[in-house]
């Protein structure tokens, strides 16, 4: 689903077909077996307030286009930020300059898996108020507010404040004659309080656990988040982390809320599953994989519980597109099925190497800079198919730990041994909550972790947490990527003491 917001007039009026034109039939004269024409303008603005302060609001543009080629089986690639025909045609004689050259040294021949032709296709996300429509100043003063909710509690000494947003316009065009002009809009809010106690002479923090998203700045005033009862809560919340006994180690039946199972399923399955990595092309910047192609099919993930979707279509999403940057439109497939392992994350290139129909749109480029790469798909685990709750699942435990909220984490190179804190933990006790801990920290492998996964709530538990700043690549990009799942109960998993740990 888009919305109804139209693409913003002044993307429209800059030469995108002139451009597109000249630099596509240029690359046409040196007969290349495919080209496409990336145009791309990103606006942000960033907010930032400490203690109730203005410190920084910071705006910013990029806008450019690139060319991407494939001469003799090898890849080109030029871009540009000077809008003139000119320069679109220097930078595809630029990009077939560079196919020519690294032709020498390629030993691979480069196929793309077919598409249809989308000719004038139009995309926008799902939001109702776009970010720069309000006014700066009314900006501030939401999160001034919120600040001083926060300073206004005894235990709070300071209060930090911010508020990322991108609206990016993209239009694309390729040899085949696909077309497509896409618009899309994302925020992502961070409120942490910071508190000491006198007693123990403990210093720490509660954030909130609101995710980032695909929307619009109706997320800010209460569509999709209920801020008023987040903000009440969390000063009470730090109270009470820092006097909260410290961790007895040891094996714990786990209950993880959604607002901290979403960084372990981006860690352990999101980036496990690029067909990339587990090819071994992807592996200087956070390694390879240990789900290699031999085990599809074959490879327990985890338990039958388990059920993983790749999905470039969600609702709000942060990865969610009409078409991605190979113009392969969005889709939804199956990554584990009943806990065994069926399918990858895949762009056109990726999937002609494995002999598959077509791709499944996981191409993305972060600039009109860089050249497109497999990037991650929103990658979500289904609810169950009844109406089982968080406090069912809770209920279920006789000594374990609710997990709320990311905090650090640790992979290793092969997604496969991890450990992950939380931004708060709570002890279950004959299944009922009875309080913080603090100093705790769960540890695993990839495929111990989820096979262990007895039962998931349903879909009233379910929601799309993510992050604007996945990186990969080498130059490095930042791709921002959402991951839905609902609360989960995990038997018998390791939980270290973080203070004693970090003592040895």
């Amino acid at each position: 689903m888009s919305s109804t917001h139209p693409i913003d007039p002044s993307f429209l009026r800059l030469p995108l077909r002139r451009l597109a034109d000249a630099a596509l039939q240029r690359a046409r004269d040196f007969g290349v077996q495919h080209a496409d024409f990336r145009l791309e303008r990103i606006r942000t603005q960033d907010l930032t307030l400490r203690d109730g302060q203005l410190q920084g609001a910071i705006d910013g543009e990029e806008l450019g286009f690139a060319v991407r080629v494939i001469l003799d089986g090898t890849w080109g690639f030029a871009s540009s930020v000077n809008l003139t025909s000119d320069a679109a045609v220097r930078a595809a004689e630029e990009a077939v300059n560079v196919a020519q050259v690294a032709k020498a040294i390629n030993t691979e021949t480069i196929e793309l898996a077919p598409e249809p032709v989308y000719a004038e296709a139009t995309w926008v996300s799902a939001y109702d108020v776009d970010p720069w429509t309000v006014p700066v100043a009314d900006k501030i003063a939401l999160l001034t507010e919120w600040s001083h909710r926060l300073l206004a509690a005894d235990v709070v000494a300071h209060a930090s404040v911010s508020l990322a947003q991108v609206f990016e316009n993209k239009f694309y065009a390729d040899l085949a004659g696909t077309t497509t002009t896409q618009q899309r809009v994302r925020l992502k809010p961070a409120i942490e309080a910071h508190g000491s106690d006198t007693e123990s002479g403990r210093f720490d923090s509660m954030g909130s656990i609101a995710p980032p998203v695909g929307r619009g700045w109706e997320f800010l005033t209460g569509t999709g988040w209920d801020w008023d009862a987040e903000l009440a809560e969390m000063p009470a919340l730090l109270a009470e982390k820092l006097v909260a006994p410290s961790i007895e180690p040891g094996p714990y039946d786990l209950v993880i809320d959604p607002s901290n199972l979403w960084l372990t399923i981006h860690e352990s399955i999101g980036h496990a599953t690029e067909l990339d990595r587990a090819l071994g092309y992807e592996a200087n910047y956070a390694g390879t994989s240990f789900a290699t192609v031999d085990k599809l099919g074959t490879l327990k993930y985890g338990s039958a519980a388990l059920r993983v979707t790749g999905d470039r279509t969600v609702e709000h999403g942060l990865a969610t597109v009409g078409y991605d940057d190979e113009g392969v439109a969005g889709q939804q497939w199956d990554i584990v099925d009943d806990g065994v392992l069926v399918g990858y994350q895949l762009d056109r290139r990726m999937a002609m190497m494995q002999g598959l129909e077509r791709s499944n749109g996981c191409a993305f480029a972060d600039s009109p800079g860089h050249i497109p790469i497999q990037r991650m798909a929103n990658v979500s685990i289904k609810p169950a198919d009844d109406d089982t709750s968080t406090a069912d699942l809770i209920g279920r435990v006789e000594r374990g730990l609710f997990v709320v909220g990311d905090k650090s984490w640790s992979i290793d190179m092969q997604r496969y041994n991890f450990q992950f804190t939380g931004q708060r933990f709570f002890r279950i006790e004959d299944g009922e909550l009875k309080g913080q801990v603090r100093d705790a920290a769960y540890q695993a492998t990839t495929t111990d972790f989820w096979g262990s996964m007895e039962a998931v709530g349903g879909p009233d538990t379910w929601v799309l947490g993510g992050a604007f700043n996945c990186g990969k690549a080498q130059p490095g990009q930042v791709a921002p990527v959402s991951h839905g799942c609902p609360s989960a109960l995990l038997r018998d998993i390791t939980i270290l003491n973080t203070a004693t740990e970090s003592g040895r």
